[in-house]
């Protein structure tokens, strides 16, 4: 019988909900393609820290966040260490119709690579649905970030994510710009995780993955300014993870912000009646806000108390202790009025060109530096 699982479940919620039994989630076809039984075991006898599809998915992910075309998505792979195959037309050559990635240690019987396409790895993964998130008109940047430029991104994806997650609490369920902003943070998610190379939020970015994508395999119909905002600013992210002292404070206000954007998607999921995709919503927020507490001695109100290098530049205040490595007055504020300059206010996030779209896709020849994968142990 044709797509007789998916027959079944409906079937056995219809009997839950006739004898007032506990609801489960329905199956919407959100969740990542797990290891199978053979990959679990064949990456324990090899020493991997993780099966080979769990690490790819994550550093697709990682790389489709921090790209702004597909020429980029693919650079970062290669730079990533990741082996790309591409999958071309048969009708017109040259003509790039799909991919599959490979990690350089997992092999086959005969000694090839195994290869996993983006459908495989995640619905969302998909070349098609990648191209949707990209924007091919860009325009490149080659100067390097200041320390305090690289604070003012931090602190300018911290607004971003609070915009959002204001937006989604204060739309309804079937506004499909909330769907679009839940898609977008995921990207957010996988480039702050890089950035900080911190175990603790990848996982929270690889449980979100499930609550940002819609059911079955769809693609949120409208690009809404608050995906737009998420999405440049992981590229931002990517693009200046140089992590200093003189960022914690920023760091840590973007990690606050993003676990209240993970508890506004949990909000709106609940409202959609996708329960495993709260659930996936929730526990994110939950790590999240563990990272949080555990990285800093700062309340909630006093990270929001605290002002910005952008909002100290443009009231005439000083920078606090710890914000930047500046070296005099006169240093601080032109460090101050160069980052303002380049980051935008939230209103103006919907356009498509300016200077958001130019810092944007400034090339890092360190990106994906902090994406891991199975390594063998050593033997015994």
């Amino acid at each position: 019988m044709w797509n007789d699982y998916y027959q079944l479940g409906e079937a056995c919620r219809a009997a839950e909900q006739r004898f007032g039994l506990r609801r489960t989630a329905p199956r919407d076809r959100t969740a990542a393609r797990r290891p199978t039984r053979a990959e679990s075991e064949k990456a324990r006898r090899h020493g991997f820290q993780e099966a080979p599809r769990v690490a790819l998915r994550r550093a697709v992910s990682t790389a489709a966040a921090g790209a702004a075309s597909e020429q980029e998505f693919f650079a970062r792979l290669d730079r990533a260490g990741v082996l790309v195959r591409k999958r071309f037309s048969t009708r017109n050559p040259g003509e790039v119709t799909g991919y599959a990635v490979a990690l350089t240690g997992d092999t086959a019987r005969e000694g090839g690579p195994v290869w996993f396409g983006g459908g495989k790895l995640a619905a969302d993964l998909t070349l098609p649905k990648l191209r949707c998130r990209w924007d091919p008109a860009r325009t490149r940047a080659t100067e390097e970030f200041t320390a305090v430029e690289r604070n003012a991104i931090w602190e300018h994806a911290a607004r971003t994510a609070d915009v959002a997650a204001r937006n989604i609490r204060s739309t309804g369920p079937d506004d499909p710009a909330a769907a679009d902003a839940a898609w977008a943070a995921t990207d957010t998610l996988h480039a702050a995780a890089a950035a900080l190379g911190s175990r603790v939020l990848r996982q929270a970015a690889d449980s979100f993955d499930r609550a940002a994508r819609a059911p079955y395999g769809r693609v949120p119909p409208v690009v809404a300014p608050d995906g737009i905002g998420l999405r440049r600013s992981a590229r931002l992210l990517s693009l200046a993870a140089s992590a200093g002292d003189e960022t914690v404070r920023a760091q840590m206000r973007l990690v606050l912000q993003l676990s209240r954007l993970a508890r506004a998607v949990a909000e709106l999921r609940e409202a959609q009646r996708h329960a495993a995709q709260a659930a996936a919503a929730r526990q994110a927020a939950e790590e999240l806000r563990a990272a949080w507490r555990a990285s800093t001695s700062w309340s909630a109100e006093e990270l929001a108390s605290t002002p910005t290098v952008a909002e100290a530049g443009q009231h005439g205040v000083s920078v606090p202790a710890g914000h930047g490595p500046a070296r005099n007055r006169g240093e601080t504020r032109r460090a101050q009025v160069r980052a303002t300059s380049l980051i935008p206010a939230a209103s103006t996030l919907a356009a498509r060109s300016g200077p958001i779209a130019v810092l944007a896709d400034k090339r890092d020849s360190t990106a994906g530096r902090t994406t891991e994968f199975p390594q063998r142990q050593p033997p015994a």
